[in-house]
């Protein structure tokens, strides 16, 4: 049937790509079977990572009635988890659909995720939010280049640095950061260095919670 999922062993953390990927290639009926299995998976967490990428998710097969609801919850929630890559990629697919509905003034959508992408370095959804911004008719500067000290974190590491110290494993983080876990634990070897500690327990010590995550945006509402 096509309603079915091509993997029934699909992972969670999979669902929310799986949807993404079949909504822009018109596979509604997977995209629905998608959601429908990570609504049974995240419902009882009733975390702010839970229901923020199911709002996410749920968004995207919405009405235009229904749908702006879903992007604004899935942005405030995913904000307060600390995620920057998560609330981006709320804030990118709500802008994108402001967009498609002509509504060019909501375009700081779009820069909030530009600058976060831009920030994280995930370098393909940054480019992906600039090319959105430009149809809107706003000007995309480039960022300058900022070379750390040898002993400053870069943001993509300080994402890697707090996931690993929530107790994410390199697969989850790549998962989340769309990075292989070999490239994870390449950044963490960098990590420690810099921080010069030898393990994951030990990065509660150096990463106390309050250290580095983002205060909540307020962004959503406007």
């Amino acid at each position: 049937m096509a309603s079915e999922l091509p993997c029934p062993w699909t992972s969670i953390w999979a669902l929310p790509e799986l949807v993404e990927a079949a909504v822009r290639t018109s596979a509604d009926d997977v995209a629905r079977a998608a959601l429908n299995r990570l609504v049974e998976a995240t419902e009882p967490c009733h975390t702010d990572w839970a229901l923020g990428i199911t709002a996410r998710c749920r968004a995207l097969l919405s009405d235009p009635t229904h749908a702006e609801e879903f992007y604004r919850e899935a942005v405030e929630r995913l904000g307060a988890t600390g995620l920057l890559p998560e609330r981006a990629r709320a804030q990118l697919l709500y802008g994108e659909w402001l967009r498609r509905r002509g509504r060019r003034l909501d375009a700081p959508q779009l820069r909030r995720a530009h600058e976060l992408f831009t920030a994280i370095e995930m370098q393909a959804f940054a480019e992906r939010a600039r090319r959105e911004l430009q149809s809107t008719g706003a000007i995309v500067r480039k960022r300058a280049d900022i070379t750390p000290s040898s002993q400053e974190l870069t943001p993509q590491e300080s994402q890697i640095a707090l996931l690993v110290r929530d107790g994410y494993s390199n697969p989850e983080v790549g998962t989340r950061l769309f990075l292989s876990p070999r490239t994870v634990e390449w950044h963490l070897r960098k990590i420690f260095a810099k921080l010069s500690i030898s393990s994951r327990r030990q990065l509660r010590d150096v990463l106390p919670r309050g250290r580095f995550e983002p205060e909540p945006q307020s962004a959503v509402r406007e």
